[in-house]
């Protein structure tokens, strides 16, 4: 995965520069999760509530078989970020993925690179180590407040250029 700038958070508000650094990462997990072969480690569920953002707002949800990450006021109304990454015997294929994400995750919200110290706002109250089962969870409900989207598939620079000769 090409290795990006992480957006650029001076002159933000707490809450501002939390939001931009979860979609920033939210961005770079998706085009992580784009370089997968197979379509069920794409899916994806994504929840986006459009309420005033207060105590206990769900902002923004995204939920993939590999992956977790949520968007959601706290307390004082600050935003956080939760996450998570499936830790289940069947997934262990993917543990450098889940490996990447964490850097990527705590990389973007680091105090170096944001003018406003948001490293508190990466929560670890409860961390999701089975991500598949939420996502079938919330899949076979009905989804309710989510909607699904397909990752599209962007094979890795190298596996791309060796399409082209062949």
């Amino acid at each position: 995965m090409k290795s990006t700038t992480p957006t650029d958070l001076r002159g933000l508000t707490y809450n501002e520069c939390v939001k931009a650094a979860y979609f920033e990462v939210l961005k770079q997990t998706t085009s992580l999760l784009a370089t997968l072969p197979d379509d069920p480690h794409r899916y994806s569920l994504i929840r986006e509530d459009k309420l005033p953002i207060i105590e206990g707002t769900i902002v923004h949800e995204f939920i993939n078989p590999l992956l977790y990450m949520r968007l959601e006021c706290h307390k004082d109304d600050k935003l956080a970020i939760n996450f998570g990454c499936d830790s289940q015997p069947g997934f262990m294929e993917y543990e450098p993925l889940a490996g990447t994400f964490l850097r990527i995750l705590y990389k973007v919200t680091m105090a170096i690179n944001t003018a406003i110290n948001i490293e508190d706002c990466i929560k670890t109250d409860y961390i999701v180590t089975e991500c598949s089962e939420f996502y079938e969870f919330l899949e076979e409900g009905g989804l309710k407040n989510h909607t699904f989207h397909l990752i599209k598939h962007k094979p890795k620079a190298i596996k791309r250029k060796l399409q082209k000769v062949a």
